[in-house]
């Protein structure tokens, strides 16, 4: 476990640096942006992993790595976007953004470690098809619940997917270095 403790820090790191320098291009821009519309970006992230895995091959210079990590920022950006609401225009400052990353990632964390114990490590035996499968698997299911009105009746809400997304896109990261 202290293993993959370490990896997951080192591969969430890469993600975090990313976030950060994108926040200095762009602020944060896309607090303008509706749930759907992230579930969406992610979608076409996912979709585009799996088609270069089936395919074997891209046409587009970025990797299926920038892809997973895009996964990654996208989640946590829906997550602060469940928490804080949409807004008109960026509203937040970079340090207030930071912390909510931050706030977001070590939950993450938390559930991979109380998952990864519960699973005893099961994700160092699968592929990252499946992984990238399980992703798409959990979109399915946030579109479903985004066209139920957030609603649920038994299952899990938007929030848990996203973080199941976070943890399987890290768990990747981790089998591609």
């Amino acid at each position: 476990m202290e293993q993959t403790i370490r990896e997951y820090v080192v591969a969430s790191a890469k993600c975090k640096d990313i976030f950060i320098k994108k926040m200095k291009d762009y602020g944060c821009a896309w607090r303008i942006l509706r749930l759907s519309s992230l579930t969406d970006q992610i979608f076409i992230k996912a979709q585009r992993i799996r088609s270069i895995e089936m395919k074997g091959s891209q046409k587009v210079g970025e990797d299926i790595r920038s892809e997973f990590i895009g996964i990654v920022n996208y989640s946590i950006i829906a997550l602060i976007q469940l928490e804080k609401g949409i807004a008109e225009q960026p509203d937040m400052e970079n340090h207030e953004v930071q912390e909510l990353y931050e706030k977001y990632y070590t939950e993450s964390k938390e559930l991979m470690k109380s998952k990864n114990h519960d699973y005893g490590e099961a994700w160092r035996d699968m592929r990252v098809s499946s992984l990238t499968d399980l992703i798409l698997q959990k979109l399915l299911r946030v579109k479903q619940i985004e066209d139920n009105q957030g609603k649920t009746l038994i299952s899990e809400g938007i929030d848990a997917n996203y973080f199941d997304m976070i943890n399987y896109s890290i768990f990747a990261l981790i089998k591609l270095k």
